[in-house]
């Protein structure tokens, strides 16, 4: 019994592994093909929409005036542009800073969230910005993001071109990343997220999934939406399954970048990623539930590989790392020692592959130094996530069975200087 639930266990980890080198080998692929639409996109010269920029913000005095800063940089043009920063209950001097950015630039606004509406999380304030908005296009940044110049535009791009787009996603960089070892471990899990899961997903399926930041989606969509879910902790991925079903793609275009800031710390590691290991476990199991409801069947592959990542691969981590403890203590009888350890040193191998190659697609990030930092990581900070995984779950449950209210944590923010493009 005890060989059969581990080769039980090896088979769910092993699917996840194969599928993510399939998805590294179709991120590589669009890293070397994506830029060669832009010339031939430039030269139609197609007019530009007006564009809103919701710029959610609770407590943001230390990167505000940064944000901003990036945010009137911006190549679009300025009678095309607004820029509303949605001040949600704070406390601190987010509010004065925006105020004294609107007072120079008629295109930044500042809108005050009220009772019952303030401090309940970005989703809310997002939907109180978009009331305000005026935009034919959303933009969304958190209020730690620095575009670069022609990101937004970039994103704009994107719709104009392609007619079955409903939103265009770009891709974000690590604004801090040499700032500690925890830091250095996001910039690889950042880059490797964004080329070979998102670059991957769009090549081989034409999926993509809207982040946090750094998208641009048509506002006749989040009207006919009716805006973010307010209880969604995840309400970028949530979002996305909406939009799919409405019959439209998400389109990936990493030549629109940000730079943001990323926890510094392992305490503000744990809150963040709980949350959105929350609302992701949350997304699943919503849409899970209206499974024959879905009208585009290729998100319904998606909801399954939610629900591989969040459920069926953490198991068979976890069963596995269980009876090889246990039979540390009790003779399980296990017939497959030596299997365990070829299969082993081939998934730490293939992990090391993934990575190595998704890091050689950005400009100085495959250093000997990430390259031990890789190592690392596998026994560490990927060991950290199912744990927490393990952990949002339960609570989660948890939250679930007693009714709770959801509550949005707002991660903590760091000083920090704006990143020159390269």
């Amino acid at each position: 019994m005890a060989d059969i639930l581990f080769y039980l266990s090896l088979i769910l980890i092993w699917i996840m592994l194969l599928y993510h080198m399939f998805l590294m080998q179709g991120g590589f692929q669009h890293y070397l093909t994506y830029e060669k639409v832009l010339p031939k996109w430039t030269k139609q010269g197609k007019d530009l929409p007006t564009v809103s920029i919701l710029i959610p913000a609770h407590n943001e005095e230390v990167v505000i005036r940064q944000t901003l800063k990036a945010m009137v940089q911006l190549s679009y043009p300025k009678h095309l542009l607004e820029i509303i920063v949605i001040n949600d209950n704070s406390s601190d001097r987010t509010g004065e800073i925006v105020q004294s950015f609107s007072e120079l630039y008629d295109h930044v606004h500042m809108i005050e969230t009220k009772p019952p509406f303030a401090g309940k999380g970005k989703s809310t304030a997002l939907n109180e910005g978009l009331k305000a908005s005026t935009g034919d296009v959303i933009c969304v940044y958190d209020a730690d993001n620095m575009p670069e110049k022609k990101a937004v535009y970039h994103l704009v791009l994107g719709l104009l071109n392609d007619p079955k787009a409903g939103a265009v996603v770009g891709k974000f960089r690590v604004i801090n990343a040499a700032k500690n070892l925890l830091t250095k471990f996001i910039n690889i899990e950042t880059i490797c997220f964004q080329w070979m899961a998102q670059g991957g997903r769009w090549k081989w399926f034409g999926i993509a999934t809207i982040p946090g930041t750094n998208f641009a989606i048509r506002r006749h969509i989040l009207e006919e939406l009716g805006g973010w879910d307010v209880h969604a902790l995840a309400e970028d991925t949530e979002l996305t399954i909406r939009v799919y079903n409405l019959g439209y793609v998400i389109r990936f275009f990493p030549a629109a970048i940000t730079w943001e800031q990323e926890p510094e710390t392992w305490k503000v590691w744990w809150r963040q990623r709980t949350r959105w290991a929350r609302g992701n476990q949350y997304v699943v199991l919503k849409f899970l539930r209206q499974f024959m409801k879905l009208k585009r069947k290729r998100m319904i592959f998606d909801l399954f590989y939610f629900f591989f990542t969040y459920f069926l691969f953490f198991f068979g981590v976890l069963l596995s790392n269980g009876i090889f403890i246990v039979n540390l203590f009790v003779d399980l009888h296990l017939s497959v020692g030596a299997v365990a350890l070829i299969l082993w040193g081939l998934a730490f191998f293939l992990f090391l592959t993934e990575v190595m190659i998704t890091l050689s697609i950005e400009k100085t990030e495959l250093t000997k130094q990430n390259i031990l930092i890789v190592v690392l990581m596998y026994f560490t900070y990927s060991q950290v996530w199912i744990a927490l995984v393990v952990y949002s779950l339960c609570v989660e449950v948890k939250s679930r069975l007693l009714k709770q209210e959801v509550k949005w944590y707002k991660t903590e923010r760091y000083n920090q200087q704006q990143k020159k493009s390269g």
